[in-house]
């Protein structure tokens, strides 16, 4: 199988010539598009790829944090602003694959996969997008609808920054190493009043066909004390709303079966 690699200076231009192809494919990192291509999948004969470095940079603008769809893992284990992504970042395979895969190819990344994404549903994440009539999109929205042709070039994630490191929560249940898929990942962004919960943010990984974020668990929290009482009723939520899959990492039943479990742990700071 012949496959045509496009590359381009500008990001505009890949943005154009990505849309003009219905058959073409971003290529950033390449950590799950060249998979296929190694395996030979005809579906992807035609990959568009740029060398603008704009699309790695990471910039703040007060509460607010932009990714470059290109900015790596390891790139935002590096950025000590970020530190609070830490986790997210590095529960993406191992060393070496930190340092290919991309924040916006984690986007599209499929279940097992996703985990930054995850994490990224609980920041108010918008995604920003390179051409085309439609400049962003909430990240909810864009899971839901990122199937649909043409598909657009992600630029870049614009996320909300927690107002404490302790309001964000991240932890990755696995059984695979080095690189360790999830059987879920859960993220949570925790805000307090009063010491009590006002606004919580809850998200899954592994658990739908794509991340999603778990309102029942959500509505459980609103005005509670993060504590062993205060968390029962989110945790015998825990699985409102969720459609997890059987596949080689884990049945259905499992996954179910040790959501509330994993689910007190995050709420309760146990998590990694």
């Amino acid at each position: 199988m012949v496959v045509s690699v496009r590359t381009y200076d500008q990001v505009g231009e890949a943005a154009n010539a990505l849309s003009s192809d219905r058959e073409a494919y971003f290529l950033a990192g390449g950590t799950l598009l060249m998979r296929g291509v190694n395996e030979g999948s005809r579906a992807l004969s035609t990959l568009v790829r740029t060398t603008d470095s704009s699309l790695r940079q990471i910039q703040s603008s007060g509460s607010r944090i932009e990714i470059g769809a290109a900015a790596t893992m390891s790139d935002i284990l590096a950025n000590r602003e970020l530190s609070f992504l830490h986790p997210a970042a590095r529960a993406v395979g191992g060393p070496a694959i930190r340092n290919m895969a991309t924040a916006g190819g984690n986007l599209f990344a499929r279940t097992p996969y996703g985990d930054l994404t995850t994490a990224f549903l609980v920041l108010d994440a918008m995604v920003n997008f390179a051409g085309g009539s439609q400049a962003q999109l909430p990240l909810g929205q864009f899971l839901a609808e990122r199937e649909k042709q043409p598909r657009p070039l992600v630029a870049g994630i614009s996320i909300e920054r927690p107002t404490s490191a302790a309001a964000f929560r991240f932890l990755k249940v696995s059984r695979v190493k080095p690189e360790r898929l999830s059987v879920m990942c859960m993220a949570a962004l925790l805000p307090q009043s009063g010491g009590r919960v006002q606004g919580a943010r809850v998200a899954y990984g592994a658990m739908a066909p794509t991340p999603i974020r778990m309102t029942a668990v959500e509505q459980a929290l609103e005005g509670v004390t993060l504590d062993e009482s205060g968390v029962q009723a989110a945790a015998a939520a825990a699985n409102t709303g969720a459609s997890p899959a059987t596949d080689a990492i884990a049945s259905e039943w499992y996954r179910r079966e040790v959501a509330p479990v994993h689910l007190k742990r995050l709420l309760l700071g146990q998590g990694s």
